[in-house]
């Protein structure tokens, strides 16, 4: 038992490097976007920059979703907004929309197949137990939608805990497929349109 425990926080403290690095990573990606590329005044530079590399760049993009999904610790929010940005409203739903849900069915797997030890590689024991009170709820359902459609629910979590309760693949499938969407046109569009009617208001 010791060794089990001392293998979960290994993997635990991992995970953390991981994540850290991961939201430095995208700090200076995002900085180099606003700064160097001046993307509020001029939207289509991310374009012009991945012309030659679009394909390229949107495999790359979908991986880059299903992986900050996955590994929830990563700004999934930030990427979301950089899809849009990037490649357009239409292909930039399409990729985040596919990553998204694909990240959000193998997490909800995962979960299923190895239970709260996997859980508790992301979160404390503690903020477990607070989930648990919603998922022993009969709302329950209701509860995971809405924080599906709120651009600034903790949805990664919401899945993991999804994973431990009695809900169909087939329904999960569902509310991701029609709420995600919602949340993620939500919160792209007030960062990319709210940050340029900031802008010009100062």
């Amino acid at each position: 038992m010791n060794s089990l425990t001392k293998h979960h926080k290994k993997l635990r403290k991992l995970v953390r490097v991981i994540g850290t690095l991961s939201i430095i990573f995208t700090i200076i990606a995002i900085y180099y976007l606003f700064k160097n590329l001046d993307i509020l005044n001029n939207p289509k530079a991310l374009s012009h920059l991945l012309k030659g590399h679009r394909f390229l760049g949107s495999i790359g993009f979908l991986f880059l979703q299903i992986i900050q999904v996955v590994i929830p610790i990563i700004p999934g929010g930030l990427t979301t907004v950089v899809g849009f940005m990037t490649f357009g409203p239409y292909l930039g739903l399409l990729l985040n929309v596919l990553g998204i849900s694909l990240g959000s069915l193998i997490l909800f797997y995962l979960v299923r197949r190895f239970g709260r030890p996997f859980i508790l590689l992301f979160i404390k024991e503690k903020q477990l137990r607070q989930y648990d009170k919603k998922l022993a709820t009969k709302t329950y359902e209701r509860i995971f939608i809405l924080n599906m459609i709120s651009p600034m629910a903790p949805a990664d979590i919401m899945v993991m805990i999804t994973g431990l309760s009695q809900m169909s693949l087939k329904r999960f499938v569902s509310i991701i497929l029609i709420c995600r969407p919602i949340s993620m046109i939500t919160y792209s569009y007030f960062w990319i349109y709210g940050g340029q009617m900031l802008r010009h208001l100062l």
